[in-house]
């Protein structure tokens, strides 16, 4: 398996973000939702779906051939602020029923995990949604602010796009 190391990643000396502490760029956000774990895991692991909850990601799909496995990689497109980017991801973690992970930028080089967990809790399910910053990059910003402001709405997002999910499962509930 295919997995990013937890050491936070420094820029080169000469950047303005050099040695900074990336422990404060990371969040996770969590909701119940009236699906069983193993349900859940295949709407979120079927990354086509995302753009039926999320308000940031759009037109996200497997590489032909590809799925929701360890070293499977997808691509989709963000929005933020009037800016739109396609991004390239790798699946790096992949349990049927609990966990659910990826890589942007792929699970070498990549600049920001996003973990999802799923645990039951009575009929329905715990979903656990968290983001990581690995490294800085230019792309994400300049400046610590630049970085605060980005963790700050993608913390908005993924409690947007949880609330979404849950409220399209309980139109959907087929279960």
């Amino acid at each position: 398996m295919t997995t990013t190391t937890s050491e936070n990643i420094a820029p080169a000396p000469h950047s303005p973000l050099a040695g900074l502490d990336l422990a404060p760029f990371t969040f996770t956000r969590r909701c119940w939702v009236d699906l069983t774990p193993d349900s859940v895991y295949q709407l979120i692991s079927d990354v086509s779906l995302i753009d039926t909850w999320s308000p940031s990601a759009s037109a996200v799909s497997y590489e032909p051939g590809e799925g929701p496995w360890v070293g499977a990689r997808f691509s989709g497109r963000n929005r933020r602020d009037g800016r739109e980017w396609v991004t390239h991801s790798e699946v790096v973690q992949a349990d049927p029923g609990s966990a659910f992970a990826f890589v942007v930028g792929g699970a070498e080089q990549g600049i920001v995990r996003w973990d999802w967990h799923f645990c039951k809790q009575g009929a329905g399910s715990i979903v656990q949604q968290t983001w990581r910053l690995l490294r800085t990059d230019p792309v994400l910003g300049d400046t610590p602010e630049d970085l605060h402001a980005l963790r700050d709405h993608m913390a908005n997002s993924a409690e947007a796009t949880l609330l979404s999910l849950a409220e399209w499962i309980a139109g959907h509930r087929t279960e």
